[in-house]
């Protein structure tokens, strides 16, 4: 039985649904002599107590928890150790800590031992279930804390150190601003040094402690920011340690000055952190060796970050992006231009790389101040002896190109012959120089508009000569996504050259070979910006061999991009390109996946949606691969939004649809059969089925709107509880975010949707409980959305809602008094004006509207502009017995003095002093 059980996976499965199963492996992992064996039943038990927990007998469960327990007691071999501890950590995740009270007795003893390994051990186990469930441990965490600050001085035990930190880290978003784990820095900085001397891999993975503290309580390292600054640049510069440890360390740094880039100024930490990093950006690489980004297979987007030079980049990225580019040009330009003129190389080209990374969020001051200068260094070093400054030439006139529009546009004239004669002039055999010309090439391009007229005969020939003449596919696929570059610019003047394009790319979709993929994938999405942008007249005679192309390349090769790829972006736009009717000769029956030639008939919108919705439905049913479905529901929920009605003309299409978002949201798709490789990433698994679920929800609010409410409510009613169930405090932020913001959505597509007073009216009941409960949560994005939902609750249910304005002026008032957050504030003021909208009577104007004005103008979320406006033209039209206009103008003149002053100076001087007298009047 055991060897069929540890062996044989196929007799194994049907073994898993035998009880026997559990107490058979408990004595493997317990009893045998092979320590391989113990750790494959651990791992077997792991297996079956995630899946089938709810199935093991109450009796059976406790007699698990303890066998596990005295397993991990008696193990020495550290890989048992850590799957057993893997074990521990599943069992957490349905037995909270206070329900496991000899787990409880087993950590505190093991990790206050006098023994360094039971502490090792001890600390292993905490951090596994720690990891698993940090909540439930919330009263442990002062204990906890006290525990760390007694670890953190054991120097002299690195694998103690690192487990201490992982479990820290994993804690981090629970503790909140607590004292202690703010006096913990210091120690924590000293302990991760003792750990890059014993182990830099465990350093590396345990250095994220900072990024998680940064990101959910920066306020806790503030005062300590000097000396972590300075940690992290003594780690990323030191070129004795591995590439892994220093990217963590510059990457840090990056962050924290996205977070937190005033108190890096106000600390003096510019000048010495552009001291360290500037010569690793110039740095050249060991000898025989080329940077990254200078070989062969290197895609030329400058995305990559994963080694020291390019994070040294992101630094200066992250600093244009979050400082005042005075300050910043002030302390980097001396440095860059003493690299300039270096005899080296690679001095050159950190300085031309940092150019480049400038151009985004300096991108203001590069236009107004130094755009001519900065242009003419590029383009010198685009004629440098250095194939590397070249390179980093073209990398930086691909972001001037990209960010500084349309100033950089006026030098079309100079640029692109520079760029054309370049391409002209490129050795086919180094690929990665090609690919950062194209890319230089395609962001110049792509906003030159009708400008490109007079280059077209030259740049088609130089893309078509590829498509034909080169057998290099990474060649070919450049000059087809530079192809769709040139017709986002041309558009219908790109009509003498679409007939070769497109015996070209239907050459490539008709290739069934593997190293064929990525050509194919681009090949669609060219193809989608031809069907936008070459005008219909030409395109509609292919539309439906087109399509079919797409559709059976999904049939005949099994790859998740190129199927997304054809759904999304070939079915999406070409919908989204033709809701005015469509002529071709072939309809596409989806059961038989054929195309008969019944003749020139006329296809209507309506027949190509008979098409593609069922195929739509069809693969988020049966398709395995969630990537693939999440791009299927996208693409679906495009169409919903660009149709409308149409899309509901067969009446039988409602039904199909939301049937299939509701399984989607009950996990019945085949992508969501929790099956799968046991070695995929768990959270990356979870995540996906996350995004699954909120691409579904989001068709809810785009059904609601597109037919009649009477309609859709039957389906409504069964998807409502399945998006509300996710509301619960049990639930993630990213669920309660979700499900609240799909709840006000929906709402406020009843606000149009025929008859969608009433069905509001009628789910009035159920949805205000949730939404009040929302916009007492403590996470800022949840309250958001809930003000949202309340305030499109009032308008769409209108005076069904009457009774309760009273409760939710309430709940807005109070939150009003102690909220912080810029875009709840706004969606405040935007809920109280639908409030008012609905029913301006039932509204205390005089107690309303002085708080509404005190708040305007929004800072973040502009879309409530709309709303507020409709307000205050309301307010300004209604009866002036309320004195409102005048109430208006007071407060703004008091809140926003200098732009009310702004508004009033080009009135005549009559009214201006009407004006004055108006608002100063007591």
């Amino acid at each position: 039985f055991y060897n069929h059980a540890l062996c044989a996976t196929a007799k194994l499965k049907q073994a898993f649904k035998d009880p026997a199963i559990i107490p058979a492996l408990c004595a493997v992992m317990s009893g045998s002599q092979n320590p391989q064996i113990r750790q494959s039943a651990a791992v077997m038990l792991r297996l079956r107590v995630k899946k089938h927990w709810k199935k093991i007998s109450p009796n059976d469960r406790e007699s698990l928890k303890a066998v596990v327990l005295q397993a991990f007691m008696q193990e020495t071999e550290h890989s048992v150790q850590y799957s057993i501890s893997q074990l521990c950590a599943v069992m957490v995740k349905h037995e909270t800590p206070d329900r496991w009270p000899a787990l409880l007795q087993l950590l505190n003893e093991s990790t206050k031992s006098s023994n360094p390994e039971d502490r090792q051990v001890g600390l292993l186990l905490l951090n596994k279930v720690m990891d698993s469930n940090p909540e439930p441990f919330k009263p442990h965490y002062c204990q906890l804390l006290q525990l760390f600050g007694t670890v953190l001085q054991d120097h002299e035990n690195p694998t103690a150190l690192y487990y201490c930190i992982l479990t820290l880290t994993a804690i981090t978003a629970y503790t909140g601003t607590d004292e202690m784990m703010r006096s913990i820095i210091p120690s924590l900085i000293v302990a991760l040094k003792h750990l890059i001397k014993a182990d830099q891999n465990q350093a590396s993975e345990a250095m994220e402690v900072f990024n998680e503290l940064m990101e959910s309580e920066v306020s806790i390292i503030v005062p300590h920011v000097t000396d972590i600054v300075r940690f992290f640049l003594e780690v990323g510069s030191d070129t004795t340690l591995s590439d892994s440890l220093r990217v963590k360390a510059l990457s840090c740094i990056a962050f924290l000055i996205k977070l937190k880039s005033k108190t890096v100024i106000k600390q003096k930490l510019l000048n010495p952190i552009l001291q360290a990093v500037f010569p690793v950006l110039i740095a050249a690489p060991p000898p025989g060796e080329q940077d990254p980004e200078d070989e062969e297979d290197d895609t030329g987007d400058g995305t990559d970050n994963e080694n020291t030079k390019h994070c040294a980049a992101q630094i200066i990225d992250t600093m244009a992006l979050h400082m005042a580019p005075e300050k910043l040009f002030q302390q980097l330009m001396p440095l860059t231009q003493a690299c300039l003129v270096s005899e080296n190389p690679y001095q050159r080209k950190g300085a031309i790389m940092c150019l480049a990374v400038l151009a985004e969020g300096c991108a203001d001051h590069i236009r107004t101040k130094m755009l001519s200068s900065l242009l003419q260094t590029v383009c010198q070093s685009l004629s440098d002896s250095s194939q590397v400054v070249r390179s980093a030439g073209l990398f930086a006139l691909g972001q001037f190109s990209e960010h500084l529009q349309p100033e950089v546009s006026k030098y079309c004239a100079e640029l692109m012959p520079l760029l054309l004669g370049y391409l002209s002039s490129l050795n086919e055999a180094k690929v990665g120089h090609v690919t950062k010309a194209f890319y230089a090439l395609e962001n110049f391009m792509e906003n030159l508009g009708a400008d490109i007229e007079p280059y077209l005969p030259t740049l088609m020939e130089t893309m078509l000569s590829a498509l034909n003449n080169t057998d290099n596919l990474k060649i070919k696929e450049l000059a087809v996504s530079a192809i769709g570059a040139i017709a986002n610019a041309a558009k219908e003047l790109l009509v003498p050259y679409f007939s070769p394009v497109i015996e070209s790319l239907k050459g490539f979709l008709t290739t069934t070979t593997e190293e064929m993929r990525s050509l194919q994938t681009q090949s669609l999405d060219t193809l989608s910006v031809l069907a936008r942008t070459i005008g219909k007249d030409v395109f509609s005679p292919l539309a439906a061999e087109c399509v079919q192309l797409g559709l059976n390349l999904t049939d005949t090769i099994d790859d998740p991009d190129l199927r997304r790829c054809t759904y999304v972006t070939q079915c999406f736009r070409f919908l989204s390109t033709h809701l005015a009717g469509l002529n071709t000769n072939a309809y596409i029956d989806e059961k038989e996946d054929a195309c008969d030639a019944l003749g020139e008939i006329a296809f209507t919108l309506l027949k190509l949606l008979e098409v593609v919705l069922p195929c739509f439905v069809e693969t988020v049913r049966t398709e395995p691969e969630r990537l693939v479905v999440m791009g299927v529901l996208e693409s679906m929920n495009g169409v919903i939004k660009s149709c409308e009605g149409e899309v509901f003309r067969n009446p039988s299409r409602l039904k199909e649809i939301s049937y299939v978002i509701r399984d989607v949201l009950k996990k019945k798709m085949a992508c969501q059969d929790g099956g799968g490789d046991e070695a995929e990433d768990e959270d990356q698994q979870a995540e996906y089925d996350a995004m699954l679920q909120e691409f579904a929800g989001e068709g809810i609010p785009l059904v609601a709107s597109a037919v009649p409410a009477d309609s859709f409510a039957p389906f409504l009613n069964d998807l409502l509880p399945l998006i509300m169930g996710k509301t619960k405090s049990t639930g993630t932020v990213a669920e309660r975010s979700f499900s609240l913001g799909t709840i006000g959505e929906i709402l406020q597509a009843l606000v149009t949707a025929p008859g969608g007073q009433g069905l509001a009216g009628r789910l009035s009941n159920r949805l205000l409980p949730v939404l009040v409960a929302g916009v007492r949560d403590s996470d800022p994005e949840v309250r958001n959305n809930s003000v949202f939902g309340l305030g499109c609750l009032a308008q769409a249910a209108g005076p069904i809602v009457l009774t309760d304005y009273p409760m939710m002026l309430s709940v807005f008032s109070n939150l009003l008094v102690k909220e912080s957050d810029a875009r709840v504030i706004d969606n405040l003021c935007g809920a109280l004006c639908r409030m008012i909208l609905s029913n301006v009577e039932a509204v205390p104007l005089e107690q309303v509207v002085p708080a509404l004005a005190a708040r305007l103008p929004l800072k973040e979320d502009m879309e409530e502009n709309k709303t507020v406006f409709s307000c205050l033209a309301l307010l300004y039209t209604h009866s002036p017995s309320l004195n409102t206009a005048v109430l208006l103008m007071k407060q703004f003149a008091q809140n926003h003095c200098a732009e009310f002053q702004a508004a009033v100076r080009p009135l005549p001087a009559e009214q201006q002093a009407k004006l004055s007298a108006v608002v100063t009047a007591s």
